[in-house]
């Protein structure tokens, strides 16, 4: 899907065709959209297509005719059960008559710009919009983080009472998605890196602020997917301690019931033998007796076990 954007009178409006100082949004397109728009801005299809790869990691490269940047935005695949979260690359090309970004699928971060949720944005200043689409891609990164790690406190509370893996599954969930954003904000900062030092993307003075928040935000956002990465990982070593010593208790003390309940179980299996010299068989009260020295035997295991602390 290609859609065309322009800033008319300090206002993002969408245009039916290529325009100078346009922007062009291109989410989820076929070979064909590729090709024509190719063709439009005379640019490899590779080099287009190259955002499309989801192994594609955060890189920059320029040429006389464009300026390609790629860097790895996080996604939130999460359903009504569990909490999981990816990370895809999204392309930000940078010609000289417009700026285009092209995505395998349909971003929230681009989205925000679209329904104007993105202060002072024009699509004719086009390293504000770079640095403004970083700016806001870190800022997604620390609102996953901050809902992967609720999240995490919420299993914490669940878990201590829990005999079942599903809330260890959520957690390898939120780990995996805690890999995958420490693995692409370590690549954004490189890429972050070489654009402050080698100064590809030309950016003025009143940017300077801009490009500063976008460094700190991303490497906030490093340090705390790393952070929440070494926590969740000691979380589930001592759940899972947890959940195999709960599961020890349980099996202990089905033991101690079953050795409890064998005892009138052999009792009243001798006396059921039908062979003669059986105890209290004449006795009018024998039943009674052998029931009352079969409760007393049971409650004198109950409170040796209890004494040497296995109930």
């Amino acid at each position: 899907m290609i859609r065309y954007y322009k800033t008319v009178n300090l206002k993002l409006e969408r245009i039916n065709d290529f325009e100078p100082e346009c922007w062009i949004n291109i989410s989820e397109p076929t070979s064909n959209e590729i090709d024509d728009m190719a063709n439009l801005l005379d640019i490899e299809v590779d080099i287009l297509s190259a955002a499309l790869d989801d192994e594609e990691s955060s890189r920059i490269e320029y040429d006389e005719n464009y300026t390609m940047l790629i860097i790895d935005i996080p996604f939130d695949m999460s359903d009504t059960e569990a909490s999981n979260y990816i990370t895809i690359p999204i392309g930000i090309i940078l010609t000289k008559n417009c700026i285009l970004t092209v995505c395998s699928k349909q971003s929230r971060i681009i989205n925000d710009f679209i329904v104007g949720h993105v202060k002072e944005f024009y699509t004719f200043m086009k390293t504000r919009f770079i640095l403004q689409i970083l700016y806001r891609n870190a800022s997604y990164y620390l609102l996953y983080l901050r809902r992967i790690n609720k999240r995490t406190n919420a299993i914490e509370h669940e878990i201590y009472s829990s005999m079942k893996n599903k809330e260890l599954n959520q957690l390898l969930q939120l780990e995996k998605s805690l890999v995958y954003f420490s693995t692409s904000l370590t690549a954004n900062e490189a890429t972050l890196d070489r654009i402050v030092k080698q100064n590809i993307i030309k950016h003025y003075e009143e940017d300077n602020d801009l490009l500063e928040d976008v460094i700190i935000e991303n490497k906030q956002a490093l340090q705390m997917s790393k952070m929440y990465g070494d926590i969740l990982s000691r979380i589930m070593d001592a759940f899972s301690a947890i959940i195999s010593n709960n599961q020890n208790t349980v099996m202990t003390n089905l033991t101690i019931i079953t050795i409890i309940m064998a005892v009138p179980t052999i009792i009243s299996g001798l006396f059921g033998m039908n062979v003669g010299g059986i105890p209290f068989s004449s006795h009018p009260l024998g039943f009674l007796i052998v029931n009352v020295i079969t409760a007393l035997i049971c409650v004198v295991s109950t409170i040796y076990l209890v004494k040497k602390k296995f109930l």
